[in-house]
């Protein structure tokens, strides 16, 4: 973003800071108008909220954007909130300045860091679009199943964008859908990585073995014994496309995709495990697992 400021964008921070100074001497807060509250806003938008959501929704063009509210006072003078409205005045998005009492309301409580988004939802993606595959090394793919938690599924798709995950796709049944709070939880990542969404995960996983694909499941490290090989996620190489698979909250993935698993991981435990503890958070599960792959993909070249 610095590289690219340049004449007019110097112009742009310099009159929003004008603006915050001039309309915000003193403790004055403008409540939000009638015309401005979200409770007017179209039936199908959402309240994106949190500076990189914020940030990300705006700059990335995913989501249509209509209104940006930011807490006024101190806040509105803070160098990062001033960089979201910079990108809202920059795309014509309208700028209200607001109280602390009208964001809280907007975000149900949740921890919105001074700024609301107005903006239309982001679906999940289908197939078709942007499938060409990335030709520089082994792809991988991760592959949800069940996904209920937002606050999982953010965390998830921050590791996977972080570490170089290809793509994520996800069931759509039962799965919880692409909302402001996992944005929030995923750091605005959401707005940035391209979630695929299928209504047939086994139809599409036994495509991918048809092309050379390789499934790898993911099992607890006392699993039942299983015809299918079970080895500690340090010791498998990646050697070829790879899915990764991952199960849902509590009941871990379907006997429908542990049937079509070529290879089944297990996290080894550090020490021994009190009973009822055994098992790891889905998202930072799913975090080791994809390090552990992704390193061995790069290990191998």
């Amino acid at each position: 973003m610095k590289n690219q400021r340049k004449g007019g964008d110097h112009r742009v921070s310099s009159e929003l800071r004008k603006l915050c100074l001039e309309d915000f001497s003193g403790e004055r807060e403008r409540p939000v108008t009638q015309m401005s509250t979200p409770h007017n806003k179209l039936e199908t938008d959402e309240i994106v909220f949190g500076i990189s959501p914020c940030l990300l929704a705006l700059t990335q063009g995913r989501r249509k954007a209509h209104k940006l509210f930011v807490k006024g006072a101190e806040a509105s003078q803070r160098g990062a909130v001033i960089k979201v409205c910079e990108e809202a005045y920059r795309r014509g998005v309208q700028v209200h300045w607001v109280s602390k009492k009208d964001l809280d309301r907007m975000s149900s409580g949740r921890v919105h860091q001074g700024v609301c988004l107005q903006a239309g939802p982001l679906s999940y993606l289908t197939e078709g679009r942007d499938t060409a595959p990335n030709g520089k090394h082994t792809p991988l793919w991760l592959v949800l199943e069940e996904i209920q938690d937002p606050m999982n599924l953010g965390a998830i798709l921050r590791s996977a964008y972080f570490l170089g995950v290809d793509r994520v796709a996800s069931s759509l049944r039962n799965s919880c859908p692409l909302s402001p709070v996992v944005s929030k939880a995923s750091s605005g990542v959401m707005e940035v990585i391209g979630v695929y969404g299928y209504e047939n995960l086994e139809d599409m996983l036994k495509m991918k073995v048809s092309q050379g694909w390789h499934v790898v499941g993911t099992v607890g490290a006392k699993a039942e014994e299983s015809q299918v090989p079970v080895i500690q996620c340090s010791d498998f190489q990646m050697s070829k496309p790879t899915l990764l698979l991952i199960g849902g909250e509590g009941e871990g993935l379907s006997q429908k995709l542990l049937s079509l698993c070529q290879t089944l991981l297990t996290i080894p435990a550090g020490k021994e495990l009190i009973p009822s503890i055994e098992s790891l958070n889905v998202s930072v599960a799913t975090g080791i697992l994809l390090y552990s792959l992704l390193s061995s993909r790069r290990s191998s070249r």
